[in-house]
């Protein structure tokens, strides 16, 4: 953890990192419950423009809010892209009203925490309701400044004094902070929002999920692990908000969208730490080779049965996350189209409402 404190309106981070916002009571959505579900945005698939055109259509659609995924590569060569993420929140922000998430933002290696926090606290001034999505990253995006990558336990501890760093700019004063990990000398953010951002953790495993639960405003997954989320409410997340996140290949026909989905994102079979500490595509690309195009079709909604997309939803739904979030795989292609998929969810989104109730 964090330590040594010295001059300037800063709170001990071991304070810091206990402390979390305050959670304001979730507004109604369409499901009639406070419970939304959102379009999930790939920053490694799309180019800048077609998510923030993406964007638009999720709004007219119906959906309820935005996860923007953000990476300095993507999982592969297929998938293509690496926007700025930051850049792209600021055009969302001027084409559509939805709340937006980052899911997630790594604030620890390849952006100093005091980037993060005025990014964050920038974005926030932008969006009507913006989360600060964080966790400990993958070597793939950190590694590209040389800075080494560490266990796993360095890298929480790591998150949790970025997070403190980060709360203690958004106070609007002169700060300084000699920590463990992370010095600030004299810094202070002019541009905050009214009210300071949520901070929510991602916890692939128990470790980070009992961070988020201590420290973080709310959870991020991509899976409904129950365990997981009993780890996260022990830890101190009861009552705290849980997001999560998933991909479909909607699509008029079965086998093409699974080999899209497979081409695209079969790194998403990838067993363990594997996502955490391979270092480049060509590595992942070389990883997948071992995820078998049955093993994508077992484990993704495809095609256009509508069941099929209500039975993949359906267990987030049932594990009590309080937003939902999903995204389009191979959407610039003919036979899963963004346009056909967000055609199908615009009458498929009353049916998932139901399961939320």
């Amino acid at each position: 953890m964090a330590h040594g404190v010295t001059s300037g309106n800063v709170k001990s981070p071991q304070v810091e990192h206990a402390a979390s916002t305050t959670i304001p009571e979730a507004e109604m959505t369409s499901s009639g419950s406070g419970r939304r579900i959102g379009y999930f945005l790939s920053s490694e698939e799309y180019t800048a423009k077609e998510l923030i055109e993406q964007a638009r259509a999720a709004e007219a659609a119906g959906f309820d809010a935005l996860w923007i995924s953000d990476h300095f590569h993507p999982w592969n060569d297929e998938q293509g892209q690496s926007t700025f993420v930051w850049s792209v929140i600021g055009a969302i922000s001027q084409v559509c009203e939805l709340p937006v998430a980052t899911a997630v933002t790594c604030p620890t290696y390849r952006i100093h925490p005091t980037i993060i926090a005025q990014a964050s606290a920038t974005a926030a001034t932008l969006v009507g309701e913006f989360v600060l999505g964080v966790g400990s990253g993958e070597a793939l995006n950190e590694h590209v400044t040389g800075a080494g990558w560490p266990s796993i336990d360095i890298r929480l501890e790591m998150l949790e004094e970025a997070v403190a760093v980060i709360r203690q700019l958004w106070s609007g004063e002169f700060e300084t902070h000699h920590g463990t990990h992370y010095t600030v000398e004299n810094a202070r953010i002019y541009s905050l929002p009214d009210t300071p951002p949520r901070i929510y953790i991602s916890g692939f495993g128990p470790k980070a999920a009992e961070v988020a639960g201590r420290i973080g405003d709310g959870y991020i997954t991509t899976s409904p692990d129950q365990d997981l989320i009993t780890e996260f409410r022990s830890a101190g997340g009861t009552g705290k908000p849980m997001q999560a996140g998933y991909k479909v290949a909607w699509g008029t026909d079965d086998d093409a969208a699974v080999r899209t989905a497979h081409r695209l994102w079969a790194n998403s079979g990838l067993p363990g730490e594997l996502s955490q500490i391979l270092p480049s595509p060509k590595h992942f690309e070389q990883a997948s080779t071992l995820v078998e195009e049955s093993a994508t079709r077992d484990s993704i909604a495809y095609g256009d049965d509508a069941q099929r997309h209500v039975d993949a939803f359906r267990p987030f739904a049932d594990a009590g996350f309080d937003d939902i979030y999903i995204s389009q795989m191979g959407g610039r292609e003919k036979a899963t189209s963004i346009e056909g998929f967000f055609a199908f969810y615009r009458d498929l989104l009353p049916d998932l409402r139901k399961a939320l109730t």
